[in-house]
């Protein structure tokens, strides 16, 4: 398992309670990728669907690239104290079996994050981050998750941290 970042700060954590994820709630972040409303077209002589282009993929002065990812389960309540962003392309993560996650985002306040949002999918759902957009780290709820990852590959410093010097305690969503 891996453990989540930890702060070498006394402070105490502020709560954060995760809500549920929905388009409009994400939207000043990046797009949900998920199979609500229509499908957009029928293909493959009318036996498929498509629900087409639910985010458009950025990668400055790279390529984008599709890999999986395996990531061990978190619990709630948990510490977040580290996020980050890529500032040369956005960053798709969509699970591939049908289990939630947690997905933190933050405003960008003159360079370094605001206070964080706490977002939980419905199992089906996934994210594309917009370039620039803090976020946190992977984190299944439910056991060990695969994921499919859609982002900028390429020459470039693509990773920002940043600790909060006092960290956030995420807790378990209000049944």
């Amino acid at each position: 398992m891996i453990p989540a970042p930890m702060s070498s700060t006394p402070l105490t954590p502020a709560p954060l309670t995760p809500t549920p994820l929905t388009p409009a709630a994400f939207a000043p972040f990046g797009e949900v990728l998920g199979f609500e409303g229509q499908p957009s077209f029928a293909f493959n002589a009318g036996m498929a669907v498509r629900w087409h282009a639910r985010a458009l993929p950025s990668a400055a002065e790279g390529r984008v690239a599709i890999s999986l990812a395996r990531a061990e389960p978190r619990t709630l309540p948990m510490i977040l104290a580290l996020v980050e962003r890529h500032p040369l392309g956005s960053q798709a993560f969509m699970p591939l079996s049908p289990a939630p996650f947690l997905v933190v985002v933050a405003p960008d306040r003159d360079g370094v994050p605001g206070a964080p949002l706490a977002f939980l999918t419905d199992g089906r759902q996934g994210v594309n981050y917009r370039a620039g957009t803090w976020h946190g780290l992977l984190a299944p709820l439910a056991g060990t998750q695969e994921f499919l990852i859609v982002d900028r590959d390429g020459a470039g410093t693509n990773l920002e941290e940043h600790h909060y010097a006092t960290p956030y305690t995420i807790l378990a969503p209000s049944a």
